[in-house]
């Protein structure tokens, strides 16, 4: 070996040396954490929840779920749902979740239940769903028979006021709630100001959402959780605890009008988050 007048390495072979002793170094760092990761649980990447409204709504009724769900690391989409039929609203919020790349929850709030009810069947990506305050109908059944599940009865249908909207399939337009009666039948919990803000600014369905047979319901075979809203004039009480059960469904059930997202963001967070763990 050739030596140095001081008796050490050449300066190539020093400088060769640090590099491998500074790779080591480095391979031992990353070694640590993944050891780490080998003792303890793996962490799973987080779903990504995807927030679907009813009628008579809009997407901003989530703002503070949504909120809630990001300060916790979740990614969330609040889906534009465009209320034209069950079916094209269906096609549409699967067309949404197609994009979506790992896990899904899906949730929806009142008619949007019934949207993810068929938006999730054989998609193997959505893990839960969650139903709001929400239809979750059975094969064959009809939003309308569904509100007399339980013996309930629904006044909203007394309370529509109807308007022709541009391209309409025959015998078809849309509903909207009677300003005047808007606060008692879906949000009697909120401050006044809001839901008079809500009566005039709510977007109407097309009235054949209500008598649309439903397809077959991804809750035969994706776990679901249910919040009902005990105080509902919109959907029967009676008609969601059928529902839910039927759905086999992890249920909570509270003191609320029929925006539980808005007057009870934290109960529903809560329940979003027990369908993501």
């Amino acid at each position: 070996m050739h030596t140095t007048h001081s008796g050490g390495l050449r300066r190539p072979f020093r400088i060769a040396l640090a590099l491998s002793a500074a790779a080591a170094l480095t391979a031992a760092a990353v070694a640590i954490p993944a050891a780490a990761q080998v003792r303890g649980a793996p962490a799973k990447p987080l779903p990504t929840v995807v927030l679907v409204h009813g009628a008579f709504a809009d997407s901003s009724g989530w703002n503070d779920v949504t909120t809630k769900l990001q300060k916790r690391g979740y990614t969330v989409l609040a889906a534009s749902n465009p209320l034209r039929g069950l079916q094209s609203d269906t096609d549409y919020v699967k067309s949404i979740v197609a994009t979506i790349e790992g896990p899904v929850v899906l949730v929806g709030h009142s008619y949007g239940g019934a949207v993810i009810t068929n938006a999730a069947t054989g998609d193997p990506d959505v893990k839960s769903l969650v139903y709001v305050a929400g239809y979750a109908p059975d094969e064959g059944e009809r939003l309308i028979d569904a509100n007399e599940l339980g013996g309930g009865h629904s006044s909203l249908g007394e309370h529509l006021v109807i308007r022709p909207y541009p391209g309409a399939p025959e015998g078809d337009a849309d509903g909207y709630i009677d300003p005047a009666h808007f606060a008692e039948l879906f949000a009697a919990d909120l401050p006044p100001k809001l839901a008079a803000t809500m009566a005039a600014s709510q977007r109407p369905a097309a009235l054949s959402s209500l008598f649309t047979p439903s397809g077959f319901p991804a809750w035969m075979t994706i776990p679901s959780w249910y919040l009902v809203a005990a105080q509902d004039h919109a959907i029967p009480p009676e008609a969601q605890r059928v529902m839910a059960e039927r759905a086999g469904a992890t249920t909570v059930e509270i003191d609320s009008s029929h925006v539980a997202m808005i007057s009870h963001p934290d109960v529903v967070v809560d329940l979003i988050l027990d369908a993501a763990q």
